[in-house]
């Protein structure tokens, strides 16, 4: 994800729903399922690994312009026989189009609506009014419901649900970032039960109005349950100090595209975890959890036990935090935690945490604060000028000094409320830049976490880090990496208190063969990082059954941005796909399995969104390609991967 305050690469989209396996409803222990059915000689599914493509070139400008792949699927089988499928991309449509809403009527994708489910309308070029659509698809889930209907499938019934973070510019090519509700839409997807295809049927803009609008939804996840967990980053700072958060300012905007009043949305109604719940005919109802910590949510994980919620948070000065739920499959109550790490965390040491409990609480009841009227003020003091006072805390956030204190008895709306400033002062280590994507490996009880850039606070001695927190790199890596978690059960809080949960991190390592690597000097075409590894990872996501982590990028460091495929196993990485120059590759999202198929999503956003001196080299060439492609750049396309001449099957 960007940070509000750096150039967005802008978005095109596209939910890569990519059938890779049809496979019969357990890959290690099931015989395989074709169209034809399963013969007792089949040979039996081993493994799955992917081949990686080379970069696209200069040498064929039309493949940076687009989204590309010649990488292949390669399945072994227990006879020691193997198949290999190249993989092509299939977009569903592009945003801004019209699609079927299912009634007969059409609708256009990614379109924007306000408190009333009326459309907000583009007036900033006259006589070229128009609805405002997103070029900045992001988070996505693949999901079925029991007993679903929906007119129009012909096969089996499955729901894509896809949220779009922001749109980057009006027709005028003036900064929208923050200033619209960010929609949600449940696609209802016909899928063939011969090949595994994915067809359009439905479009169904899910009604937000209920929980306020969303705020600049990115990354998501699928609940073990089947909802789609949402999410709303750089929550706005109710302080107006820059810390964590976007600006008040961001706010009235947003607050008049989506009420017609700037000052009526509250900053607390924002930064929250939205969960939706798609229902029988393709629409959807929507819930936000205001006790899961007000941080830059990018994007949740849950744990096996169907209670335990990991979380990033897409800040600079940001944590590590824990959400434990009273009970499973409910994340309407719980206990907050925020990681500390108690030895030093660097590109090759293995550091120890310690976990400090925020406090418990319903959503219900601090909504209910919120909706009460409760102020920052009300809550804590938060000082740009030290105080010299003992009693306040020096905390470090967003690179900016502050002297906190909570007022007496609001510890609870601090915890939930002012969760980065609270964490801060408690002594959680807030010393994190960019912690994007969080996923699990069930199997081996590991969870990794996305650090798009390992730089500010993240550097000893640099942009406020504070080495008792012990987040200590000697340098910056700016093209970041991903952090290995290693999760147990049997934990103590700091406070000798128990943590109800078996799925607790107690160690972060960093995987050497995904660490970033700087360039000192640009290559010919321009990339910062090298181009043969991750740089500036966002959106992860595992498979458990082909033991695979996949690992989108958001980087300025590389001219195109590339899905990666990374066997934890063979520790083999692979380049999967080539996003359009400019663009952001998002909404990874990995299905072991729908109706015997399985598939990886995988959105990018903001085509041709040209940062220099990146792409100074390329632009000349590839602009005019990418806005001839998405709609002078306003577009975005949703699809998925699939084979080049047939649908993949695992059997023989």
């Amino acid at each position: 994800m960007n940070t509000p305050q750096i150039s967005r690469r802008r978005l095109i989209q596209a939910m890569a729903g990519a059938p890779l396996l049809p496979l019969a409803s357990s890959l290690a222990s099931a015989g395989l399922l074709t169209a034809c059915g399963n013969g007792s000689d089949s040979p039996n599914f081993v493994s799955a690994s992917f081949s990686s493509m080379a970069a696209p070139t200069l040498a064929t400008p039309e493949n940076m312009a687009t989204t590309y792949t010649t990488s292949s699927l390669v399945a072994t089988f227990d006879d020691k026989s193997t198949r290999s499928f190249t993989l092509a991309y299939q977009p569903f449509f592009i945003t801004g189009t019209e699609v079927s809403d299912g009634k007969g009527g059409t609708l256009i994708a990614g379109g924007y609506y306000d408190i009333h489910n009326q459309p907000i309308i583009d007036r900033s070029v006259a006589g070229s009014e128009r609805q405002f659509f997103s070029d900045c698809p992001d988070g996505s889930s693949l999901l079925t419901v029991d007993g679903a209907s929906v007119s129009g499938v012909k096969g089996n019934t499955v729901f894509a649900v896809v949220q779009f973070e922001y749109t980057t510019r009006n027709q005028a090519l003036v900064s929208m970032y923050g200033l619209l509700p960010s929609p949600i839409a449940v696609l209802t997807l016909d899928q063939d039960k011969d090949t595994g295809k994915l067809s359009l049927v439905k479009y169904h803009n899910v009604d937000t109005s209920g929980v306020k609008g969303l705020w600049i939804t990115c990354g998501a996840s699928l609940s073990p349950w089947g909802t789609h967990l949402s999410s709303e980053e750089y929550e706005p700072d109710a302080f107006n100090q820059g810390a964590n958060g976007s600006t008040l300012a961001t706010l009235q905007g947003f607050s008049q595209n989506l009420f017609g009043n700037s000052s009526t949305a509250s900053p607390y109604d924002y930064g929250h975890l939205p969960e939706v719940t798609v229902n029988k005919d393709g629409t959807a109802s929507i819930a936000k959890h205001y006790c899961m910590g007000r941080i830059s949510h990018e994007l949740v994980q849950v744990m096996g036990d169907n209670r335990t919620v990991l979380m990033g948070d897409d800040a600079t000065n940001g944590g590590l935090f824990m959400f434990v739920a009273d009970k499973e499959k409910d994340l309407s109550s719980g206990t907050l935690y925020v990681a500390k790490y108690t030895t030093e965390l660097n590109a090759t040491s293995s550091a120890s945490i310690s976990w400090i409990k925020l406090g418990s609480a319903t959503s219900a009841e601090i909504q209910a604060l919120v909706a009460g009227g409760i102020q920052a003020s009300d809550i804590m003091e938060s000082l740009t000028t030290d105080p010299a006072d003992s009693s306040y805390t020096k905390i470090v956030l967003s690179k900016k000094t502050l002297w906190v204190k909570v007022k007496p008895g609001m510890e609870k709306a601090a915890a939930f409320l002012e969760t980065h400033r609270c964490a801060a002062m408690m002594g959680g280590s807030l010393s994190f830049t960019k912690m994007e994507g969080t996923t699990v490996n069930l199997k081996d009880k590991k969870a990794y976490s996305a650090i798009s850039a390992i730089k500010d606070s993240m550097v000893t001695g640099k942009s406020g880090n504070v080495p008792a927190l012990n987040v200590n790199f000697p340098a910056a890596i700016n093209s970041g990496g991903v952090l290995e978690h290693t999760m147990t059960s049997g934990v103590k809080d700091s406070g000798g208190t128990a943590i109800n949960s078996e799925w607790v991190p107690v160690s972060s390592q960093f995987i050497p063969a995904l660490l970033g690597e700087d360039l000192a000097t640009a290559d010919a075409l321009g990339n910062l990082a090298n181009a043969d590894k991750v740089a500036n990872p966002d959106n992860l996501k595992f498979s458990e059954e082909m033991r695979t982590l996949f690992i989108g990028e958001d980087s300025g460091m590389h001219v195109n941005n590339f899905l990666w495929a990374y066997n934890v196993d063979s520790k083999t990485l692979s380049r999967v796909l080539s996003t359009p120059s400019g663009a952001e590759s998002t909404g990874l999202h990995a299905v072991d399995k729908i109706n015997g198929w399985t598939y990886v999503m995988s959105n990018f956003q903001h085509p041709g969104d040209w940062e220099s001196p990146l792409h100074d080299i390329v632009k000349p060439t590839l602009d005019p390609l990418v806005r001839a492609n998405y709609d002078d750049r306003f577009g975005a396309a949703v699809g998925y991967l699939t084979a080049t001449s047939a649908q993949i099957q695992l059997s023989k």
